[in-house]
């Protein structure tokens, strides 16, 4: 659960009397090459003062991505599916059916230019959507994500729910989050998980809570305006 102090101290308002960001719910699943394009000109479009902040929310094929700290001999299998090499921060990740991957363009230089900050702001918004659920999600210090106590498998058990890896450019923010409503578990098997090998993967539907797609779009949307301001729903193109 995130407090209040946490919303003060993590938030990322805009300045007053700025627009509202566009939320855009795609349908279907996005290409991920697609999406790297689409998100490629947005930023683009922003940094020049030319469009609005905009949250996309996709779901894309399976496929594995590698970030900037991403390590060969963390791709157990190369050949299972897609493997996209991406400028985004972190290591290796897994994005298919059944995951809701947010990319989030936001302009810093008119929030706050602070990165570290901003990631853990990305953290209280997705801690604050799992709470929705009832789920108690936690940040590591030494590992970026939100990730749930599993005590069933003894002390210290724990799963990774949702990742975070970003990318800046002139100080406007893209790639984002995924959060694991009910994708394929199994799938993670052909990486190590954002290099952690001693913890496991978990997913809404696997923690026994009935939540569709639009349920987790629905809490997303409500937890993101808090701390980064009002949003409008946009149509997707």
């Amino acid at each position: 659960m995130v407090n209040a102090r946490d919303l003060i101290e993590t938030a990322f308002a805009p300045p007053p009397g700025s627009p509202p960001v566009e939320w855009v719910v795609a349908e279907g699943r996005t290409p991920y090459e697609a999406a790297v394009a689409e998100m490629e000109a947005r930023v683009a479009l922003i940094a020049a003062g030319e469009a609005a902040e905009r949250v996309w929310l996709v779901e894309h094929p399976p496929l594995y991505t590698a970030g900037t700290s991403a390590r060969s001999e963390d791709l157990v299998a190369p050949d299972r599916f897609p493997v996209h090499w991406t400028g985004r921060g972190g290591q290796f990740t897994y994005h298919g059916p059944g995951q809701r991957v947010a990319y989030v363009m936001l302009d810093l230089k008119r929030r706050r230019e602070d990165v570290r900050a901003f990631v853990s702001a990305l953290e209280a918004w997705l801690i604050s959507t799992l709470w929705a659920f009832h789920v108690r999600g936690e940040r590591r210090e030494e590992r970026v994500g939100v990730w749930v106590r599993r005590p069933e498998r003894g002390a210290g058990a724990e799963d990774k729910i949702a990742a975070i890896g970003i990318r800046m450019r002139k100080w406007v923010s893209f790639h984002g989050i995924a959060l694991n409503v009910e994708p394929d578990l199994e799938h993670f098997s052909g990486i190590v998980p954002c290099g952690v090998r001693d913890h496991g993967v978990t997913s809404l539907v696997d923690l026994g809570l009935p939540v569709t797609m639009r349920d987790a779009d629905e809490a997303l949307r409500e937890a993101f305006e808090p701390i980064f301001g009002p949003t409008v729903a946009t149509p997707a193109r």
